[in-house]
Order: C-alpha cells, then structure tokens, then sequence
C-alpha cells in the first residue's frame, strides 16, 4: 500500500528530514557510491549485445536502442540479487553486539544500507532509461539530493515521490540528456516535494531505530535479525522500484535488435 508523506503540520519534525539527508550524504560520499552511468551499462550491455546497440544505449537510453524489456529485467535482478547479498552480510557483521559503528551518530549498518540503496537505484535508472543522476567528482548539493530522496521515496512506497518520479520520466522521454537538469527541478515542483519526502524517512527511520537497539541486545542472535531485516527491507524496496521505473514511458523498447549472446530468460 502507498504511503503518505507528512504535511505542514508537522512542523516538529522538521529536524527529521536533516537527520536523513545526513545519512544519505554520508552513504554517497563512501567509495563507490556514484556509479558513471556510460561505464556501468558498458560494462552490462557489451555482455549481451553489439558495440554499436550498446553505443546507441548510452547515447540515448536502452529501450531507445530497442533492447528488450526482457533482458533489461533480467540484468536488474541480477544487480539487485548482488547487492542483497553484500546488505545483508554487512548488516549480520554490525548487528553483532560490539559491531562496528562509524560516522559519529550515523550506525555502520544505516550507512551500507543506504550506499546499497543508493547504487542500486542508479543502475536501474540507468537501464530503465534516465540519464545521470550524479556527477562522479562533484560536490554533493541540495538538488542532487532531492533526486535521489525522490528515488528512494519510490522505494519506501511513498506515493507522491512515485507520482514525482514518473513526471520527471516524462520531462526526460521529451529530449535526451546526458545529466539530469537540476535546475528544472523547482519548475517541476519536485524540490519541494522532496523535502516532505526525506521529512517521511526521517522519522520512519528514527522510528524503527528502537527495534534495532533491542535486537542488539539480544546476543548472537541480533546479527541474523538485523541480516535478516536488511534482506528483506532490501528485496522490498528494490522491487518496488524496479516495477514502477519498468512501466514508465522511458522503459519501452523497440524488440527489433539481436543479441550476439544468447541471453538467460
């Protein structure tokens, strides 16, 4: 079920939606977390497919070098499949008690959550046809930010960032970019709507976080309970985003190129 995100009333959380661009800038700014976008669907297209689709994928978007929805669904579990493994063997190791903690406030297992979340994101934009979200050596701003909230909105199954995504899909389908126009985000009216976003996580995440002290006072066991939980919030989320982007404009293909691999349904 779509959730609801908070409205002016609720003022008193304001303090949350900090809190959550904190773990989110924090997630970004660890190694690894800015996929570049032409190297990532070079490397996952080139396995399956000639040298001038994959060049007209990254010149354009994958569904517009008529790669099919099939295999661009399998190349997505793939990756998330991946990424479930190392959240969820992170997430046993910190929920150990005495696991590590980093990042002063901020526990290493929110952390690699979240850089998951975040990389995993990227590379189904990616393959579902958005352009860049992130500039590799750049300096994380405001805006930045807001797009990948509204990402991970998406994700947490709030339904006005997933009404918000699929606006900025259908600004994107009109004209190819190679980076996603952040200065068109206040005219869209995402900008805001992605401050009442992170507001919504914040005080889900600071909510939950009672759950995860007392699992940890548990010993032994915590570790599974908190491997467990990230494998599940995990598959969740990562689903949930991969079925919205694959029924937006962007992922429609054209079935009309070959393969020069055969491809696992």
């Amino acid at each position: 079920m779509n959730k609801t995100i908070p409205g002016p009333e609720d003022d008193k959380d304001q303090g949350k939606s900090e809190y959550w661009y904190r773990v989110l800038k924090t997630a970004l700014d660890l190694p690894g977390a800015r996929i570049d976008r032409a190297s990532f669907l070079q490397t996952e297209l080139s396995k399956h497919f000639p040298e001038e689709v994959v060049k007209r994928a990254i010149e354009t978007r994958p569904a517009a070098a008529g790669i099919p929805k099939s295999a661009i669904h399998s190349i997505a579990m793939a990756n998330i499949a991946w990424h479930r493994g190392g959240v969820s063997v992170v997430s046993f190791i910190a929920g150990v008690p005495g696991g590590w903690w980093m990042f002063g406030t901020i526990p290493a297992d929110l952390t690699q959550f979240f850089w998951h979340v975040a990389v995993i994101l990227q590379k189904l934009s990616y393959l579902y046809g958005f352009p860049s979200l992130t500039d590799k050596d750049q300096e994380l701003d405001a805006e930045t930010l807001s797009i990948f909230t509204i990402f991970i909105g998406v994700m947490f199954g709030v339904a006005s960032a997933s009404k918000a995504l699929g606006v900025i899909a259908e600004k994107v389908a009109e004209q190819v970019f190679t980076r996603l126009p952040k200065e068109a985000l206040t005219k869209w009216g995402i900008y805001l709507l992605a401050k009442e976003v992170a507001k919504w996580i914040g005080v889900k995440l600071t909510k939950q976080a009672f759950s995860r002290v007392i699992s940890k006072a548990i010993p032994f066991i915590s570790g599974f309970i908190s491997g467990g939980i990230s494998w599940i919030a995990f598959s969740v989320m990562s689903k949930r985003l991969r079925n919205h982007l694959e029924g937006l404009r962007l992922s429609n293909p054209d079935d009309g190129v070959q393969m020069h691999k055969p491809f696992p349904e």
